[in-house]
């Protein structure tokens, strides 16, 4: 199982006992050409936040197949890093009165969900027709992965939207109920998320090589992937915003919007409180499968809970927070201690890395109680390489 494997092989190191471990920029290439060395990536980044301020960003490998270089400034697909970056943009329009979190999203639609016309950008709303459940939905909810969807309709046996449990009554992660919420705000609020991602967020915290769609830009410094048997998969040029994960962006500026999140700027000091609050507990041993049994009380992690985007946690050093991303050639995280403002930020442009960010984390922060085994569930590892986990 991936907790005491994973921390013999990859975290027990002397280099990495202390709480709070010296690093220098020196030791971090270190650090991640031997994690590069024990897992078999090709690439991979790490950035440093301290007191909310970017404090160093590394990266080591190739980009591509012709091992050009990968650097702070290489485009990356963020993944479901763009769930944290869409939470953030709207906890802005609650800060300005524009969205109630707690308000059902019918207050916001000038029909009833189903009754809007199917669209290749959003999920098949129709398939709801006949259950007003629909209508118990609201922002915190979505924002919460509580909304009862699958992580996405065409994952269901017959492509088919449903509920699978009340909205509100549990935490299961669905990339549909970020989507959904992206709805709301486009036709309910009458917004442009892709426009006001990019002026709310990235303008914002000087993102400039981040985009929520492909940009022609991007071609001349981009990476492209490798997956679990180590075969390269080209960079997916994404032409719709998706608030569940279509962000390409690079290390260096996440890394910005890491250091800008945890100060909380261009939010209100409720706002940024709220986005890493604990606001739904979580009940299942790991976070996939989605609709896994819930598991009894005695064996959950009571410090364990959903944020607005994000997932909470109380550890060694007080409160956190993270977010993961994941696809078949891709992975990244996201783990901030609150009481510092110190975050780490790993992005890898092959998926093989993923079994190192427990140690790159710990190298840096020390134990920070990041819920690894909660994340990657019953992934398992031999020396070199990782089974992968569900999308």
């Amino acid at each position: 199982m991936i907790g005491r494997l994973l921390l013999t092989l990859l975290v027990a190191s002397p280099a990495i006992a202390a709480a709070q471990p010296a690093w220098s920029a020196e030791a971090i290439d270190a650090e991640l050409r031997e994690v590069m060395r024990l897992t078999g990536a090709r690439a991979l980044g790490m950035a440093v936040i301290r007191d909310g301020q970017v404090a160093e960003v590394r990266a080591q490998g190739a980009r591509n197949a012709t091992g050009a270089p990968l650097l702070p400034d290489t485009v990356m697909y963020g993944a479901s890093l763009t769930k944290a970056a869409f939470g953030y943009m709207v906890m802005q329009l609650v800060d300005e009165g524009r969205l109630d979190l707690d308000a059902s999203i019918a207050r916001y639609l000038d029909r009833p969900l189903p009754e809007y016309p199917p669209d290749d950008k959003y999920g098949p709303w129709k398939d709801l027709g006949g259950d007003d459940r629909w209508r118990q939905l609201t922002p915190r909810i979505l924002l919460t992965h509580a909304s009862g969807f699958a992580n996405f309709a065409f994952l269901e046996p017959d492509g088919k939207l449903r509920f699978h449990f009340p909205p509100g009554a549990r935490y299961a992660y669905s990339g549909e109920g970020l989507i959904l919420l992206q709805f709301v705000l486009e036709k309910g609020l009458g917004l442009d998320v892709g426009a006001e991602m990019q002026r709310r967020v990235f303008d914002r915290f000087g993102m400039r090589t981040t985009s929520m769609t492909w940009r022609p830009d991007f071609a001349a410094n981009l990476a492209d992937g490798w997956d679990a048997q180590g075969s390269p998969v080209p960079h997916d040029e994404r032409s719709k915003v998706r608030a569940a994960g279509s962000m390409d962006t690079t290390l260096r500026d996440f890394a910005r919007f890491a250091a800008g999140y945890v100060r909380g700027d261009g939010l209100t000091p409720k706002g940024r409180a709220d986005l890493t609050r604990p606001q739904r507990s979580i009940t299942t041993a790991s976070q996939f499968p989605t609709f896994q049994p819930e598991i009894p009380p005695a064996r959950r992690r009571r410090d364990l809970a959903a944020g607005l985007g994000v997932i909470a946690f109380d550890g060694p050093q007080g409160p956190g927070f993270y977010k993961g991303g994941h696809n078949d050639s891709t992975g990244s995280t996201w783990v901030c201690v609150e009481r510092r403002r110190d975050c780490v930020v790993i992005l890898a442009n092959d998926v093989r890395a993923e079994p190192a960010f427990p140690r790159l984390v710990h190298f840096v922060l020390g134990d920070t109680g990041a819920p690894w085994t909660w994340e990657y569930g019953d992934m398992t590892f031999t020396p070199l390489r990782a089974t992968p986990r569900a999308p």
